[in-house]
């Protein structure tokens, strides 16, 4: 099966990250997926952005935590990028209206690194259910205690270990998870003895994250990776189309 194509906070090398412009422009470069993140406002709300804090990616400063839905959409997210202007924060329930018939898969980063959001995970599988996006969507976080809590309440959620170092074996700790895939960097994944041959043969999928390197995109899908997680969606497919 060819190597999919995700792109990481929508197409973000040509639109601000994690906003409905950049996820509009994904799926205008007929990317197979998308790649968000997800923490959540005072008020409970699941707010798609990257960071803790508001600081990097617009015009307000504070934490994510700290501010109402009603407060971050005030902010103009367009970070700078020419071309965007007053590019407002999106819900993930908004994006998933965006997305819904589209057909894209959508990795769902759960951020619980810094600010751990306790209930996240009733409210992540609450919504795709009520936005009927069962089998559409994985989760993927660093913090892997997350991915357990999305496991017990719903034993069919798809989860994806994401992880930057290197890892002895991988996929024994992904199959004792019972993990439906593996999201390391793509060094990692390119450059640790063994790990594609050993998730391949069990039965555990492999996500890379960033390659913005046309050749490397060549090679991880030269070597049967599932999906490639990317800034530049066009450029990615470009390159791997005669493979």
């Amino acid at each position: 099966m060819p190597t999919k194509i995700w792109a990481h906070r929508g197409a973000s090398g040509y639109a601000p990250e994690n906003t409905i412009p950049s996820f509009k422009l994904a799926v205008e470069q007929k990317a197979d997926g998308v790649e968000l993140d997800v923490h959540m406002s005072s008020d409970g709300k699941l707010m798609v952005i990257h960071d803790e804090t508001v600081d990097r990616t617009s015009n307000g400063s504070g934490r994510v935590v700290d501010m109402t839905c009603q407060e971050l959409k005030k902010l103009d997210f367009s970070n700078g990028m020419p071309g965007y202007a007053n590019v407002r924060i999106p819900t993930l329930k908004e994006v998933y209206g965006l997305l819904k018939n589209t057909g894209l898969i959508i990795n769902v980063e759960v951020k619980c690194d810094v600010v751990v959001y306790y209930g996240i995970w009733d409210k992540l599988i609450e919504l795709e259910r009520e936005m009927g996006m069962q089998g559409r969507i994985i989760y993927s976080s660093f913090n892997h205690f997350v991915l357990m809590k999305l496991r017990e309440i719903d034993p069919k959620a798809k989860i994806g270990l994401l992880y930057a170092e290197a890892m002895v074996d991988p996929w024994i700790y992904a199959s004792y998870l019972h993990a439906d895939a593996i999201h390391p960097h793509y060094r990692v994944a390119l450059d640790c003895p063994g790990v594609i041959d050993g998730c391949k043969k069990n039965g555990i999928a492999i996500h890379p994250w960033t390659c913005n390197d046309e050749q490397v995109v060549c090679d991880l899908a030269a070597a049967g990776i599932e999906a490639v997680i990317t800034n530049y969606p066009d450029k990615a497919r470009e390159a791997i189309k005669n493979i």
